[in-house]
């Protein structure tokens, strides 16, 4: 196996697409939360595409363990360290929606979208809420960090060490 099973393929490039989405409405959510602006709309929007991007992690672990992934290319210890950087990115990925649940259930997001009342919205996450906030937004730190470190390697080697390895995540099939 040199590449990727098809439905991992999609899965990784959704899932991609589906953060990217999350991180810029998170983004407008805090910018109108803090200039009064925030409708319940975009807090139910944000969190559907997180617990989505949940579900398609769920399925990308279940794909590994069914389809296998290919084996590893280059030396032991950057083999070691991409392995490391793709199981934090899978935690990450888990933790990422728990505790944008955490932040709901221990906040007024909840019954705000529930009643779609966005006056019971917060404007500032106080209290038992400031955790799961605080949570949040470093996870979404941490995970451009990871997200880097994927991009980085794989440059290095699509362009230094030209060993194919992005081929490995393309719908287009080797033969």
């Amino acid at each position: 196996m040199n590449q990727y099973s098809k439905r991992m393929v999609i899965v990784h490039w959704l899932t991609l697409a589906l953060l990217v989405i999350a991180y810029f409405l998170g983004d407008s959510l805090d910018e109108a939360r803090h200039e009064g602006g925030v409708t319940t709309l975009a807090y139910l929007v944000h969190s559907l595409v997180g617990a989505a991007v949940l579900l398609l992690v769920a399925l990308r672990l279940n794909f590994r363990r069914v389809d296998g992934t290919p084996p590893p290319l280059g030396d032991a210890l950057m083999d070691r360290v991409a392995i490391g950087v793709h199981y934090l990115l899978y935690v990450v990925l888990v933790m990422l929606p728990v505790s944008g649940v955490a932040l709901v259930l221990s906040s007024g997001v909840g019954k705000a979208v529930l009643s779609g009342d966005a006056s019971l919205l917060p404007a500032k996450y106080t209290g038992v809420s400031s955790l799961p906030h605080n949570v949040h937004e470093l996870l979404v730190s941490v995970l451009m960090l990871l997200v880097a470190l994927h991009v980085l390697g794989a440059l290095k080697h699509q362009f230094l060490m030209k060993d194919g390895l992005i081929a490995r995540m393309s719908l287009k099939r080797n033969s």
